[in-house]
């Protein structure tokens, strides 16, 4: 069993929505966790402190056999069996089921209503806007999204894989028409993966007050220091990540990984539990999202939750990182 983390609460932006400031990325159930894996790992996630759960409409449509919503129908029989559905906070995805693409209102309300029914849930607790569809007018899209809030279907709103233009006319929409405001943002950031920081999105998510939810926020295995040479890449050819997190491999990466075991030697903490924490305490960021297959992976992932770096040691890894 993994012991409990006890950690500050965080809030989700201006919603009423608290959690604590961890996300468990549940891409790999029905892909590379089956369902025991995943109802392990859910019960080891909740009874080590976790709540936040991210999940998608279109995982794992990719794998062979799956028809997509496959995570959200373990999370969904994972709720009904433990009857914890007041124990978690479930953030979903629109616009990538097979079933279900794109951002049109009709398929937005359809395509929630298939997750609430997958999930088997009256309500979300955040809904993202997976990927922009630049073929649907925002006006139709943002319009979709805040009537599902006044039908009590979602209680917030989230951006995922929007440029920084997208959300200003995003937010100018919401405000010319008196809409629910987004209050989350999903981006690609980690501490080898640092344009958001520059590209206008963390810039964004100050002004519009929203909540930082990195993705690959271990870079595919490699800030977890799995992967220190193309031979441990090759090693683990099998695995789903290893290619993933060849590019870092390097003289970048060694610097990057020497910090980390530092910095984790001083804490008796493992690399990975170090750079979640690293990304959880820079700016705008209120959890970031990591997934575990197994138990085994849950528990440096979970440690990260209370674990605070200094400023030198931020600051470290930080130019270990940086690309000038």
């Amino acid at each position: 069993m993994t012991e409990t983390t006890t950690a500050a609460r965080a809030r989700i932006g201006a919603s009423d929505l608290e959690i604590a400031p961890l996300s468990l990325g549940t891409n790999v159930f029905g892909w590379t966790a089956d369902r025991d894996a995943t109802f392990a790992v859910l019960d080891a996630f909740v009874a080590g402190g976790g709540d936040f759960v991210d999940t998608a409409d279109g995982y794992s449509a990719w794998v062979p056999g799956n028809t997509g919503g496959d995570s959200e129908r373990l999370i969904g029989e994972w709720v009904a069996a433990r009857g914890s559905r007041d124990r978690l906070v479930l953030a979903t995805k629109v616009s990538t089921h097979p079933d279900f693409t794109g951002l049109s209102a009709a398929n937005v309300r359809a395509a929630a209503d298939a997750s609430l029914q997958r999930l088997g849930t009256d309500v979300i607790d955040l809904y993202y806007a997976h990927f922009d569809d630049a073929e649907v007018p925002l006006e139709e899209t943002v319009g979709a999204f805040s009537e599902l809030v006044d039908a009590g279907k979602i209680r917030a709103i989230g951006i995922s894989n929007y440029t920084p233009e997208r959300i200003d006319e995003w937010f100018r929409v919401t405000e010319a028409n008196g809409l629910h405001r987004a209050v989350a943002l999903q981006p690609h950031y980690n501490l080898v993966e640092r344009d958001f920081e520059t590209n206008g999105l963390r810039e964004r998510a100050e002004r519009e007050g929203l909540a930082v939810f990195p993705y690959f926020s271990l870079a595919k295995g490699f800030l977890a220091g799995k992967y220190r040479s193309l031979a441990d890449v090759s090693a683990d050819g099998a695995s789903v990540r290893a290619g993933g997190a060849a590019p870092y491999v390097g003289e970048r990466g060694d610097g990057v990984l020497s910090v980390l075991d530092e910095v984790a030697g001083a804490h008796a903490a493992s690399v990975a539990s170090v750079s979640l924490a690293w990304l959880r305490q820079q700016p705008a960021v209120v959890a970031p999202i990591a997934s575990a297959r197994n138990v085994d992976q849950l528990g440096d992932l979970l440690a990260s939750i209370s674990l605070e770096l200094t400023g030198e040691e931020l600051a470290a890894l930080a130019a270990a990182s940086d690309n000038d």
